[in-house]
């Protein structure tokens, strides 16, 4: 039974590391600087996310723009995107191959075969956290270095935005998730097989000797006796 809840709890960490980083790859929030007018009434919020561009406005007005060109985009983002989208590819695949071998669904009748999918999908959750972690911890060590750099010449200074702080926090329900699996299918290989916890051969002790009663000797004994002595046997006095 305990087995059972680690796998939901796992499987449930997994399942939202999954959402959050659907979320934060199609978000626009990973780098974001705030411009305000000299007036102090007019403001615009600039966002650059992985798929496109993004401004707010102080009137209220929200617009976006896609970048039209993949092989114009910088090589870190180019990089950013095949790793959030290898990460969202891989918590699905083992959010599938999970459900197939938990406890609670019947999908596998094979104990042994269970416990090999579930341990399947804690890995793949755990591929996930980290592909997602990278791309996370590159955009924060780049804004970090451009904000401080004392003579930047790349236009405004961003922030680190919203999505990033989401990144973290599905890389690290998917890093927990995937060891909370890969640890309930442990317990249950050793459950599963218990003498390879105690070392003990499989095979049962050899049964002792066969030793006949003494009193049976005895009675062996008289009658051989008897026999040789008279020179008949008990069958004779019948």
């Amino acid at each position: 039974m305990a087995s059972v809840a680690l796998q939901l709890l796992g499987f449930l960490f997994g399942l939202l590391g999954l959402a959050g980083a659907v979320v934060a790859a199609l978000l626009p929030h990973w780098r974001s600087t705030l411009y305000i007018g000299p007036d102090m009434i007019t403001a615009t919020a600039y966002m650059k996310g992985l798929w496109m561009e993004c401004a707010w406005h102080s009137t209220n007005v929200y617009q976006c723009e896609e970048y039209r060109s993949l092989l114009a985009l910088p090589p870190d983002l180019q990089a950013a995107r095949a790793l959030m989208v290898l990460s969202c590819i891989s918590s699905a695949l083992a959010s599938l191959v999970t459900v197939a071998g938990m406890k609670c669904t019947n999908f596998v009748q094979s104990s042994g075969n269970k416990s090999a999918l579930v341990l399947s999908g804690g890995v793949g959750f755990l591929c996930a956290g980290l592909l997602c972690l990278i791309p996370i911890s590159w955009t924060t060590s780049d804004v970090t270095t451009d904000f401080h750099k004392p003579f930047f010449s790349g236009g405004m200074r961003y922030e680190i935005g919203l999505a990033v702080y989401l990144g973290y926090a599905s890389a690290c329900l998917s890093l927990t998730g995937g060891m909370v699996l890969c640890w309930s299918s442990k317990g249950d290989e050793t459950k599963t097989h218990p003498y390879l916890q105690t070392g003990q051969p499989s095979s049962p002790p050899p049964a002792p000797p066969y030793k006949p009663p003494e009193d049976l000797k005895d009675y062996r004994a008289h009658s051989f006796s008897s026999l040789t002595s008279s020179g008949y046997g008990l069958e004779n006095y019948v």
